[in-house]
């Protein structure tokens, strides 16, 4: 059986609003994790999120 071609991963807010998304990306080891800026609805502004493990 072949390993899935995308694993997918939490995209966490760094305002500690409890706030998230879900993306996908290839399951390549690599040495830093995604982050990226995107829209915080919590606190209506646009925020950096950082990826973590879902759990």
């Amino acid at each position: 059986m072949a390993k899935a071609a995308s694993v997918k991963i939490k995209l966490v807010s760094s305002a500690d609003t409890g706030f998230y998304y879900v993306a996908k990306r290839t399951p390549v080891p690599r040495p830093r994790r995604l982050s990226f800026r995107k829209y915080d609805p919590v606190v209506r502004k646009h925020v950096e999120f950082k990826e973590t493990k879902i759990k």
